[in-house]
């Protein structure tokens, strides 16, 4: 027993502690070594900011939009004279031109007033009675009558609401994000129309950009735009920033389509051929003026002032700031941008 406790034991505690210096060297050299060796190679551990080159093409503005026909808002027409309705002239449902009789007015005119001179005892004669004149209301616009609310008899004041001509004509209607309306600041005087269902693309002229006018409850006229809710009158996806703004253009005559439906609008407000472009996402702005990052030789970058031109959504034409075939960072610093060895890269640089 006293061998045991005086060599055994004490050879044990020695191989013991033998094996856990072994082991910490084994961690603090070997595993730390491989790690980083491991990290060196990886292709991951060090992102580089991806590039492209400023290159020359070819750039079409063109803006799709999705849209719904609506019937043309109708005209008010108000009585000029106030009387009593004689004869009514016209029917709703009937077509109209600009200036046909819808009814007539019977207008009472008093005499004027008498003045006494000379003797004030003097009574003169009978007082002259009054007299009447017919004044004839008339439309005011081509179209058909929709509304005549006058009858025979009726009392009418000046400026009282007394009929509705319709226009018979319809427009298309689209809403615009900020961005689309970014790239339509100069519109083209027409846009390629294409109704699901109905007659081949068409033309419809007129075209312009602008806020739908608003009805007496505080709704557009024609109701929700495509794209919005007709009951909450919000965006029907909240991820699409809505400017309030709309592009419309008429339809043309002897195109059948009808109000309600949905219509694909092709805007295409401008193009440009062989000219210096540049990925939208190297580009921190859009219009008129912007900034990309150079990259020199050295891998170094510089912020650079651009002046820009025409879009596609894709590429931006460049006017100013840069040469052909000069690097610039793929990404504005700081974006979110893709991470894989597929072309995805990680967020900011």
């Amino acid at each position: 027993m006293g061998v045991v406790r005086t060599v055994v034991f004490p050879a044990l505690r020695l191989v013991v502690w033998a094996l856990i210096a072994v082991a910490l060297l084994w961690i603090a050299f070997v595993r730390t070594g491989n790690r980083d060796t491991d990290a060196a190679a990886s292709p991951s551990a060090v992102v580089q900011p991806p590039a492209t080159e400023i290159s020359r093409g070819d750039v079409v503005n063109t803006v799709d939009l999705q849209g719904t026909i609506q019937a043309d808002p109708a005209t008010t027409v108000k009585a000029t004279a106030a009387g009593q309705v004689g004869r009514v002239r016209a029917e709703a449902g009937q077509a109209v031109e600009k200036g046909t009789p819808l009814f007539t007015v019977v207008v009472t005119v008093e005499p004027p007033a008498t003045s006494t001179t000379g003797d004030p005892a003097a009574t003169g004669g009978a007082a002259p009675a009054a007299t009447t004149k017919t004044v004839t209301v008339t439309s005011t616009v081509a179209g058909t009558l929709a509304t005549l609310d006058v009858l025979a008899g009726q009392d009418v004041a000046v400026g009282q609401d007394v009929a509705t001509v319709s226009p018979g004509t319809l427009t298309i209607s689209a809403p615009l994000t900020q961005a689309e309306q970014y790239r339509l600041l100069t519109p083209p005087t027409s846009a390629q129309v294409t109704v699901p269902g109905g007659p081949g693309a068409f033309e419809c002229t007129g075209l312009r950009t602008g806020t739908p006018p608003v009805t007496g409850d505080g709704g557009s006229t024609g109701g929700a735009p495509s794209g919005f809710d007709p009951y909450t009158g919000m965006p029907a996806d909240p991820s699409t920033a809505m400017t309030g703004a709309n592009v419309t253009c008429a339809v043309p005559d002897g195109v059948q389509v009808f109000a309600g439906l949905s219509a694909a609008v092709e805007v295409t407000a401008g193009q440009a051929t062989g000219v210096l472009l540049a990925p939208v996402t190297a580009v921190q702005g859009t219009v008129g003026t912007g900034k990309v990052w150079t990259v020199a030789e050295d891998g170094s970058t510089t912020e650079t002032p651009v002046t820009l031109g025409l879009t596609d959504g894709q590429n931006v034409e460049v006017t100013g700031g840069v040469t052909e075939g000069q690097q610039v960072l793929q990404f504005v610093p700081g974006t979110d941008t893709p991470t894989d060895p597929n072309g995805m890269y990680g967020m900011g640089f």
